[in-house]
């Protein structure tokens, strides 16, 4: 698009005459000149960039910005664990450090946030202390129509189940990537907490338990090949889904009575609220 710029010519005068009557009148005039003088300037602007699409971080960023605006002063806090949460424990510090939040206190899920809140001045405390909370927040790795949640891909599911169970209010802040019609099914992981001893004994139990889901069990491995050990000195089991779990109430049971096994990803019935992000802005899903 371009768009032109001119220098008005000087008053000129002019004569009218009517009849026998000759009247001279001074006018400006604005017009565009047949033969521009040397001063006309044309100004080119190019057309505006083409509005940038979201990216999942920024998605995840407007959800937690909005889980906050549920944070009041005086608070207990459970504070989750993973790239979402993350989102959330510095926009409270930094609500903190503006002094619109003060007195609050944050139970940490992980190792992680404990020292990222700590480096934001957040003072933090743990279960013992304060065994009742009256808000925690956190990710999620798949949410489903009734707000039943996996999560723990992040390794600190054993942690965020007891801190979001110990909670009033549970709030989950997702990006819309992570709706899913029933649970398991993304095809991404579903973890099962495990004690070292025997892991994989269990590992065998785990998949023959679905293996109607076409269910394949893998020990969760570190950068380094090693297996992954969590914040409580265990390993992890990941499921992983062909067809969504029929039934996570039963799942989640039988998972559990398995010696050996010291917690699942399935978090059900526990979600007061959770906060979507997506392109056409973030919307709120609540029971």
């Amino acid at each position: 698009m371009s768009s032109l710029s001119f220098l008005s010519r000087p008053p000129s005068s002019t004569l009218l005459r009517h009849h026998n009557t000759t009247l001279t009148t001074t006018t400006r005039t604005h017009f565009l000149p047949l033969n521009p003088p040397k001063h006309l300037t044309f100004k080119a602007f190019s057309s505006p960039s083409p509005i940038q699409p979201l990216t999942q971080d920024d998605l995840k960023k407007l959800a937690a910005d909005k889980a906050v605006e549920y944070v009041q002063s005086g608070m207990v806090l459970g504070l989750g664990t993973g790239s979402t949460a993350a989102f959330v424990v510095s926009k409270i510090g930094e609500l903190l450090a503006s002094g619109e939040l003060k007195d609050i206190i944050g139970v940490p899920t992980s190792k992680r946030t404990q020292e990222q809140a700590a480096l934001l001045g957040i003072p933090l405390s743990v279960l013992d202390d304060h065994p009742k909370l009256d808000l925690a927040i956190d990710g999620a790795d798949e949410v489903d129509p009734d707000l039943n949640l996996v999560k723990g891909r992040g390794g600190a599911l054993l942690r965020e189940k007891m801190v979001e169970a110990a909670s009033d209010k549970f709030v989950v802040v997702v990006d819309d990537s992570k709706l899913v019609s029933g649970l398991g099914g993304s095809g991404l992981a579903m973890p099962v907490e495990v004690v070292q001893f025997c892991w994989k004994y269990n590992l065998i139990r785990l998949q023959e338990l679905f293996k109607q889901e076409g269910c394949d069990a893998k020990l969760r491995l570190s950068d380094d090949g090693k297996p992954y050990v969590t914040d409580n000195m265990n390993y992890i089991v990941d499921l992983y889904f062909k067809t969504a779990i029929k039934d996570a109430w039963a799942a989640g049971k039988e998972i559990s009575a398995f010696e050996g096994v010291v917690e699942h990803g399935l978090f059900l019935d526990m979600t007061t609220a959770v906060i979507i992000a997506g392109k056409d802005g973030v919307s709120v899903k609540s029971k």
